[in-house]
């Protein structure tokens, strides 16, 4: 089936890309079905960013998504928040995120300040 690839404006338009996106599923980069189905989860993720936006719980939640959605590892955060040691205080809520690591990981990451400035109680471990 050809699928007509214009922007998604209504529900009954995003349910067919779904569907379409469902059936090329198995379909080889570089061919002609794997570039529809990139067009199309192209199409589906900006409608389902602009109608189901996911707002993260508090700056925690925030940074571990984008380290998944980006398949970076806690690692990758030491040049933002300190050695391994301080990585994990923040990961594990028993370290709140200063003021210059915020702005880096805004920054540099495109992390929205939003977002990292969600409120998260810190555990009792902390420092």
């Amino acid at each position: 089936m050809i699928f007509p690839l214009n922007l998604i404006t209504n529900e009954a338009e995003y349910e067919d890309a779904l569907e379409e996106i469902e059936t090329l599923f198995e379909a080889k980069p570089d061919t002609p079905d794997g570039v529809l189905l990139d067009a199309l989860v192209t199409l589906v993720e900006a409608y389902e960013r602009k109608h189901y936006p996911v707002m993260p719980t508090d700056a925690v939640e925030a940074v571990l998504y984008h380290l998944e959605s980006r398949g970076l590892s806690e690692t990758d955060l030491e040049p933002f928040l300190g050695d391994r040691a301080q990585v994990q205080e923040f990961l594990c809520r028993s370290r709140a995120l200063t003021l210059p690591q915020l702005q880096r990981l805004h920054r540099e990451w495109n992390i929205s300040a939003e977002a990292l400035l969600l409120p998260y109680a810190l555990s009792q471990n902390a420092a």
